[in-house]
């Protein structure tokens, strides 16, 4: 089986088996997952929108979402078939800004608007997630991980 680590700013919709890691903080990742072709795909999002002004990017949470939806359909899915994971959209501290929580509330609105439903989330909270998605059984594993070990 393949593995891959996924960098922010990235989106990875692979053609075989494989198996995906990512550490997130305040960014986002979806990982969105066929549940009739058994295969998946995963993101890793900065900021929630796309501004317009700088050049279209993974880094953007509607941009990025929309491109993942859009590799999943062109790689053979059904949108009806298709269901959502998201997790990240921690903070440091109470009093670090909400960018991880807007990043969340992106991400909700935009699979929304596509009728996707979120099946699995953990977002929120002070601590770091790193994450290990099956892109063929959709399982994602998740464990907390200390600020001082990464940086976002």
């Amino acid at each position: 089986m393949q593995s891959h680590y996924l960098h922010p700013s990235n989106c990875f919709v692979p053609r075989e088996t494989t198996i995906v890691t990512t550490v997130l903080g305040s960014c986002i990742s979806v990982c969105l997952f066929d549940k009739v072709e058994g295969k998946g795909g995963i993101n890793h999002f900065m900021l929630p929108k796309w501004n317009h002004q700088k050049e279209a990017s993974h880094m953007f949470g509607d941009y990025s979402i929309e491109e993942l939806i859009k590799i999943m359909i062109f790689r053979g899915s059904l949108k009806e078939n298709l269901v959502a994971k998201i997790f990240g959209g921690s903070h440091r501290n109470s009093s670090y800004n909400k960018i991880g929580h807007q990043n969340f509330e992106q991400a909700k609105e935009t699979l929304s608007r596509h009728h996707i439903r979120i099946v699995a989330k953990s977002v929120g909270g002070e601590k770091a997630r790193k994450i290990i998605f099956d892109t063929k059984s959709g399982l994602v594993k998740m464990k907390y991980i200390s600020y001082d070990a990464i940086i976002d």
